[in-house]
């Protein structure tokens, strides 16, 4: 178990380039390794999530090269996988997980999927469903309510689905089983997630069409290999651009950003909370939408979320805590309840801790009512295992008034790796 102490030090001001984008990654890697031909793809995220998702696919067959600014992966083609000779380990990863299911559903072979103690208790069922209805075998612990999933893969139809959630996940892992069905897969959403997986899929020259809620695939009969960019991962930009708003003096520049508009939501709640940052130079990546952020210390103001907010910044929704902890006034969060089945429970996680640190803070079923503006002490916290938890708390020791110490932090690297120095660079 690792452990970091933040101690406040002054304003944070420089430059710091994130990794690349962790949703992005996983997918640039399964759909790399489907095509046909080979692809570089640079910017990918060096965490520890992606990492086991490249091992994933080279358990199957697929050759992969690492090196240090790019992937080159040989594509095998929709149905060239290779049965694996042991489980394949997704580590902490729900996205690894839940979209290679969507894949070996449609695989001629047998596989089983597993992870590490906190992804063997997120909820599987959402996408065991849709792919069993598919025409996918799968088993599971309480009838595939929960990983380790075993996969038997064969001929796929397709569907539509109506999913109770919006989730991407649970999208993606049915559109990348549509890959290998016959006929369309269309997915329905309560609210329009992430649509990685599509933007993808259409610079790789899959008909993909999404209009009015849902999305519709038709299956391709090969898809080609084209080299790939990642953006930087907007999820890892937050806790800088939340720890430059409420540190005073503070001006961080951030090159690179992905800016898809359905993960943006972290960047529309900060300025209306008050924020000073700004979209410099906007351009485009492999079909996903690409800018530069300058963020400058600013006097913030609670703000009220409710589940239309909570698509656009469902990964945000912790370091978004400590910017309401520190803002005036109230903020109230509702609509959130896929944060209980996070990595952890984070609405119970954020609760504990930053009670700890001083705040008043009431869990609600679906969110938290913080009462910002007081002065936060430090403390000693713990992560639970949860990168985006142990990330927040560092940056709300920031604006501690004294040290906050935070055990179990070496799930940062799930995520974001050198978050720590990224941090103490700008301090310097």
């Amino acid at each position: 178990m690792t452990a970091l102490t933040i101690t406040p030090n002054g304003p944070l001001r420089g430059m710091v380039q994130v990794p690349g984008d962790k949703s992005i990654t996983h997918r640039a890697v399964i759909v790399s390794a489907l095509a046909e031909g080979n692809t570089t793809i640079r910017g990918y995220s060096h965490g520890e999530d992606c990492l086991n998702t490249l091992r994933a696919c080279r358990e199957m067959g697929v050759v992969i090269e690492e090196h240090p600014d790019c992937v080159r992966i040989q594509g095998r083609g929709l149905r060239g996988w290779q049965e694996p000779t042991r489980p394949l380990d997704c580590g902490n990863s729900g996205t690894g997980l839940r979209l290679l299911a969507g894949v070996l559903a449609g695989q001629p072979f047998f596989s089983v999927l597993t992870g590490d103690d906190s992804l063997r208790r997120r909820p599987m069922g959402r996408i065991v469903r849709p792919l069993r209805e598919m025409g996918a075998k799968i088993a599971g612990r309480q009838h595939g309510e929960f990983a380790p999933l075993a996969i038997e893969g064969g001929s796929l139809r397709g569907i539509t689905h109506t999913s109770p959630v919006a989730s991407a996940q649970v999208k993606s892992a049915i559109l990348l089983a549509g890959l290998f069905a016959e006929g369309e897969t269309t997915v329905h959403e309560p609210l329009p997630s992430r649509d990685h997986t599509e933007r993808l899929l259409r610079y790789l020259g899959v008909t993909v069409e999404a209009a009015g809620g849902h999305v519709r695939l038709t299956p391709p009969s090969a898809i080609s290999a084209k080299d790939l960019t990642v953006p930087r991962d907007i999820s890892a930009a937050a806790f800088f651009l939340v720890g430059a708003s409420i540190v005073p003096g503070s001006e961080v520049y951030l090159p690179g950003v992905g800016l898809n508009p359905l993960r943006t939501g972290i960047l529309d709640i900060l300025q209306d909370m008050g924020a000073d940052i700004q979209v410099r130079n906007p351009r485009e990546h492999s079909g996903e939408p690409v800018g530069d952020l300058l963020a400058r210390s600013a006097r913030l103001h609670g703000v009220t979320l409710s589940k239309e907010h909570i698509p656009r910044t469902i990964d945000e929704l912790p370091i978004l805590c400590i910017a309401a902890a520190v803002a005036d006034g109230k903020t109230v969060i509702s609509g959130a309840q896929e944060l209980r089945v996070k990595e952890t429970d984070r609405i119970r996680a954020m609760a504990t801790e930053l009670r700890k640190l001083g705040v008043v803070i009431e869990e609600t079923a679906d969110g938290l009512i913080i009462e910002g503006g007081a002065p936060l002490h430090g403390g000693r916290c713990v992560s639970y295992g949860d990168h985006r938890v142990a990330m927040s708390l560092a940056i709300a020791g920031l604006v501690a008034e004294s040290p906050v110490h935070i055990d179990d932090t070496a799930c940062i690297d799930t995520s974001f790796p050198g978050f720590y120095d990224n941090l103490l660079d700008l301090l310097t």
